[in-house]
């Protein structure tokens, strides 16, 4: 048997079978492989069938599905989307696929520049239309031309590429906000993604995102949110958390619970919970950042266990990401399933 089966048998946990010695005859070794195979196939039946076991326990229903095409921009509510591994798409608009740096790479986010959250983007053929308050519109092409300068943004630490959507964008962005220069670039999908396994210290699913902070899929309930607004004296919206998927039909906080989901034809597993900054505070109507609320109040009831502390630290947890298992599409009004053994 070649040293690639038995290097395999071994990841199962089966023993390799021995190499027959040259005076044996040579069905022996024959048997062994054929063993072997069967081994193989037995293991790969077990799962199977073990994968075939979990049932479908449904937990909610997608009551709204968000993409945000540029990090920290108003998000863009569709009623279909696919679910790529690198997040939602609908048309040429894709989550988080575009971002704002400073002229030497850093991203740029409303946590820094508040006022971002006030320009919305629409779809128009195959150009994305920007939007702000005292701005003119901002037609930008879904793909840029290769000519266009590949730049290197830092985001959290970690290195990533962005084509630079030129100069008319650079200036609409540096105007609009009227604090520096910046510059906007667009992440394509043969581009190296931030794997996950560098992004968190902890044992977490194996995969890549573009712009977002962590992980392509954000999910929270409307009952989460519900019961946040009765702890607060001035209520707060959905978008002020920007989640992918909003699930209704369930109890607030129900979410925690949910390690493994099935909605349309996507599979998803449970990463963490979303560790919640002053980004929250900001109110996504005025562009006017509180660095208080919801946070504080979140703090006073979300905090994680002690013995997760290491992970959360002192930020509150409301919402779940999700890494993506199989890809596939789904829709407003589409059960969301909890897969269960």
């Amino acid at each position: 048997m070649g040293a690639a089966g038995s290097s395999a048998l071994r990841s199962l946990g089966l023993p390799a079978p021995r190499l027959p010695a040259p005076s044996r005859p040579a069905w022996l070794g024959a048997a062994a492989l054929g063993l072997a195979a069967v081994a193989l196939g037995t293991v790969a039946w077990r799962r199977a069938r073990s994968r075939r076991r979990r049932r479908l326990q449904q937990v909610g229903t997608v009551a709204q599905l968000w993409i945000y095409p540029v990090k920290s921009c108003k998000g863009v509510p569709v009623s279909a989307a696919e679910c790529t591994a690198l997040g939602l798409r609908c048309g040429h608009l894709r989550d988080r696929f575009w971002l704002v740096i400073k002229e030497d790479g850093h991203m740029v986010t409303a946590r820094q520049e508040p006022r971002l959250v006030l320009v919305s983007i629409t779809c128009e053929g195959d150009r994305l239309i920007l939007r702000a308050p005292g701005m003119g519109q901002l037609a930008l092409p879904s793909k840029l031309p290769f000519s266009n300068k590949l730049r290197d943004c830092r985001l959290f630490g970690m290195d990533i590429e962005g084509r630079d959507c030129g100069d008319q964008a650079a200036q609409w962005f540096t105007s609009f906000l009227k604090t520096e220069a910046f510059r906007l670039v667009q992440f394509e999908k043969h581009m190296k993604g931030r794997p996950s396994r560098e992004i968190f210290s902890t044992s977490v699913p194996n995969y890549q995102v573009a712009y977002p902070d962590c992980c392509p899929i954000m999910i929270l309930s409307e009952a989460s949110l519900a019961d946040l607004n009765t702890r607060l004296e001035k209520k707060v919206k959905m978008d002020q958390f920007r989640p992918n998927i909003v699930v209704t039909g369930c109890d607030a906080f129900e979410e925690d619970t949910w390690d493994e989901l099935r909605i349309g034809n996507v599979e998803m597993k449970k990463v963490l919970s979303c560790p919640r900054c002053i980004l929250t505070t900001v109110d996504p109507d005025t562009g006017v950042i509180d660095r208080k609320e919801p946070l504080e109040t979140l703090k006073s009831y979300r905090l994680c266990d002690p013995s997760e502390k290491a992970v959360y630290k002192s930020s509150p947890l409301f919402g779940i990401y999700y890494s993506v298992e199989k890809i596939g599409s789904l829709k407003v009004g589409d059960p969301v399933y909890r897969l269960v053994q």
